[in-house]
């Protein structure tokens, strides 16, 4: 097909245009951040910590805006209707992008194809807890617990459709257990009705669970990574427990809407490998529970990949549905 003499201006114009927007990003306003969670939960700790220094390395303001409710689904959900500009970003993590979307008889948004993915920040095991007066001493006493009291267990989370959720129903899979489900509108209020006796197990984050078991609050009962956690050194894993298939990890990232141009989803990311290399910065994750673990766009949207096979399989295997 030939091109005419206008056709050809044009396109020069629109690659031109293209060029100026991304050598002018970000210049124009401050960048809105979306967490899709409320205050006081691990997703809250990880924006916190690279607002600062994110927007130190990007040269413009990041302004957080939360966006909570849905098992963060409204966050992503808003995400999707945004320009590709640049200007507004998610905190991307595992219930929003690899399990609440299969929960729903409607998908509100393909996770795989809806996003543009920028970089990974961390990966984190999560800490079963339960209260320290509680008779189990660890995951595997809690199962053989909770068979004995059958109808009477059951699993906090900090919503339907999160990782929170879904490492419940992983447990009663794995160790065929219907322990009842009960939902709350974030971590916060779910860490607050277990060490008040509403339930009797959450497995959630490190980062939010970490300071109230050092604290004497709650006890852990396993961490669900390959590993030991280096805060918890005297709690096991699940695979030195027997219960490997009920192994599971975290992650948190940035994405923007689908077709951000690849110059600026290079300068977001490369800013966000900047910060993320900072020593402080790593020692405050660790410290958290959770590791930097940084991934370039390519990556980290072939990870978030293998997570949806992963979690969408088990909810099809147990029939989960949102109501």
């Amino acid at each position: 097909m030939k091109l005419n003499k206008k056709w050809l201006v044009a396109l020069a114009l629109g690659a031109s245009a293209g060029m100026a927007l991304a050598q002018a990003w970000p210049s124009a306003k401050p960048i809105r951040l979306i967490v899709g969670y409320p205050p006081g939960g691990g997703i809250d700790f990880t924006a916190r910590t690279v607002q600062m220094p994110l927007q130190e390395a990007i040269g413009q303001q990041i302004v957080l805006d939360y966006k909570p409710g849905a098992g963060g689904t409204i966050a992503a959900t808003e995400l999707t209707r945004a320009a590709p500009d640049g200007y507004t970003l998610l905190l991307a993590n595992t219930g929003p992008f690899a399990i609440a979307p299969y929960l729903q008889k409607k998908m509100p948004y393909d996770p795989l194809k809806q996003f543009s993915y920028i970089g990974q920040i961390s990966q984190g095991s999560y800490v079963a807890v339960t209260r320290p007066d509680h008779p189990a001493r660890d995951m595997k006493e809690w199962v053989s617990w909770a068979k004995a009291h059958a109808g009477q267990a059951n699993f906090a989370s900090g919503g339907a459709g999160t990782s929170t959720h879904l490492n419940g129903e992983l447990m009663n899979q794995v160790t065929g257990l219907n322990v009842t489900h009960v939902p709350y509108k974030g971590s916060a209020p779910a860490i607050q009705e277990l060490i008040g006796g509403q339930t009797q197990l959450l497995i959630d984050a490190g980062s939010v669970l970490i300071p109230q078991i050092k604290g004497g609050k709650l006890k852990a009962l396993a961490v669900t990574g390959p590993q030991r956690d280096p805060q918890l050194p005297d709690v096991p894993t699940l695979r030195e427990l027997g219960l490997k298939n009920m192994e599971s990890v975290g992650f948190q990232g940035l994405v923007a809407p689908a077709g951000l141009s690849p110059e600026i989803t290079k300068k977001i990311s490369d800013a966000l490998a900047k910060v993320l290399a900072q020593p402080d910065l790593q020692a405050r994750f660790a410290a958290s529970g959770s590791q930097v673990h940084p991934l370039g766009p390519t990556e980290f949207a072939d990870f978030v990949k293998r997570d949806n096979a992963k979690w969408s399989a088990l909810i099809r295997e147990r029939k989960l549905e949102l109501d």
